[in-house]
């Protein structure tokens, strides 16, 4: 397989991450967003979610994994660091792991997020979910349905590697990634489809505006979907990584991934193809059960050991890997990922070791900022405005 080796023609990455504050006393959630941003004072790779427990993340545009950790790494110690002096926790997980969520009266005061809760009341009491999206760039948007056609098999195992969300109101849910059937309540957040073309992609788009399931395209959820603000495919089934490097592994797969399937189109190879059937239950299996599980086969159908999975998405991408130069990395990663330090695993064990929910979410924050610093003056510590 032809793979494209020069610096330049390496696909960009971006990652953006949401989290939970929480209260440092009884480990529910912290309606401190807004005191955080204030702090931040208007630092633009930081910014507001739906709900006011939450603070979503961007890095940069990258090329290299190696910058992409950097910032990660980076983003996390500033926030941490404004959390802090706001009084409560930066936490890396999926849901919010206790105490009660505050409905209607958490969300943030924006025009935007008010519309959405009015549209969709029902869904308010458990949202506030925190997912991991990587974004890639991509040629055109042609080649990016055809990247998301290519997609559909191989969101689950992304989806059992990151599974980092067992705990909701301070119990275990039996999930590995308890926010992708909270997060799948929503109208529009389901596998992307194998379109045919754009015209096909963006009429499915129009079609869920026209029955009210989205506000507009942004409010469009598919699991992995064209960005509708830059060049880029969105891969959002992953739910925030417990440790950075848990998004580095899932950027790395992704990329590989789009660079695989793009190489493909490039060759006239079609999409094999997969039921929608078996990429809903192959989720399904991923999230509840994660790395360390059974999950389904997507081709076929089959029960198999979810790392049976993850080494048919490792072989797959492999040339994609070698040519960006991201394999030791993954591979690196991907082991510690084996040795039972996934996100669920991580958690459960923090939770059985802490005597109480202000001791849990303790360890977590701690989680959080593995590997992270406040050396560098441009991030950490923060600049903090106190006025």
């Amino acid at each position: 397989m032809r793979l494209p080796l020069p610096e330049r023609d390496r696909l960009t990455l971006g990652v953006e991450e949401e989290f939970v504050l929480a209260d440092p006393v009884n480990g529910g959630v912290a309606l401190a967003a807004p005191r955080v941003l204030a702090l931040l004072d208007g630092e633009p790779a930081v910014t507001p979610e739906f709900l006011r427990f939450q603070i979503e993340t961007a890095t940069g545009i990258r090329t290299g994994l190696d910058e992409l950790r950097a910032d990660l790494l980076g983003l996390r110690g500033l926030v941490a660091d404004a959390a802090g002096h706001a009084g409560c926790l930066l936490l890396a997980s999926g849901t919010p792991p206790c105490g009660d969520l505050p409905g209607l009266p958490g969300v943030t005061a924006e025009p935007r997020y008010q519309a959405l809760a009015a549209r969709f009341p029902e869904l308010i009491p458990q949202a506030g979910t925190c997912a991991c999206h990587v974004h890639v760039g991509i040629p055109s948007p042609a080649l990016g349905v055809r990247v998301l056609a290519g997609l559909r098999p191989w969101l689950a195992p992304l989806l059992a590697l990151s599974a980092n969300s067992p705990f909701a109101h301070g119990a275990d849910s039996g999930w590995a990634s308890g926010r992708y059937p909270l997060w799948s309540r929503w109208p529009t957040a389901k596998p992307p489809l194998d379109w045919p073309d754009v015209a096909a992609y963006s009429a499915s788009v129009d079609e869920s505006v026209r029955r009210g399931e989205a506000m507009d395209a942004h409010g469009v959820y598919f699991y992995a979907r064209l960005s509708p603000k830059y060049p880029t495919v969105e891969i959002r089934i992953a739910d925030v990584g417990l440790t950075a490097e848990d998004a580095v592994l899932c950027a790395g797969l992704v990329r590989a991934l789009v660079v695989t399937i793009l190489e493909e189109a490039r060759a006239g190879v079609a999409p094999r193809p997969v039921r929608t059937p078996l990429v809903a239950a192959s989720l399904t299996a991923a999230a509840r059960d994660g790395g360390p599980g059974h999950g389904i086969d997507p081709f076929t159908g089959e029960v198999l050991p979810q790392r049976l999975i993850v080494d048919r998405l490792l072989e797959y991408v492999h040339p994609a890997l070698l040519a960006t130069g991201d394999l030791a990395t993954v591979e690196r990663q991907l082991a510690a990922v084996r040795a039972g330090e996934t996100g669920a695993q991580l958690q459960r064990a923090l939770f059985a070791e802490a005597g109480s929910p202000g001791a849990f979410v303790a360890k977590l924050a701690s989680a959080t900022l593995a590997g992270a610093s406040c050396s560098s003056p441009a991030r950490c510590p923060v600049t903090v405005h106190e006025g």
